[in-house]
């Protein structure tokens, strides 16, 4: 049986768009899952991504540093 992908964007998805400084494929992914849920706290992070606090906090610090997300109190979320 022969499978196809289909080229075409799928409809009422968007693409968040991913910064061109970031370079760790960890910060990365906390962007995108950042971009895709709006905001999150760092154990709501830990428990979807499978990544340890100490990390998390270092990767959140760099993005704060950048002003690529914002922290209210326990939440973060995209600039």
């Amino acid at each position: 049986m022969q499978h196809t992908v289909s080229s075409r964007p799928t409809a009422g998805l968007e693409t968040p768009s991913m910064p061109t400084e970031l370079e760790s494929p960890r910060a990365k992914l906390v962007y995108l899952f950042l971009s895709t849920h709006g905001e999150a706290t760092i154990s709501e992070l830990e428990s979807s991504l499978n990544m340890k606090k100490i990390s998390l906090y270092s990767i959140l610090s760099t993005l704060c540093e950048r002003e690529l997300i914002d922290q209210d109190a326990e939440r973060y979320e995209l600039c």
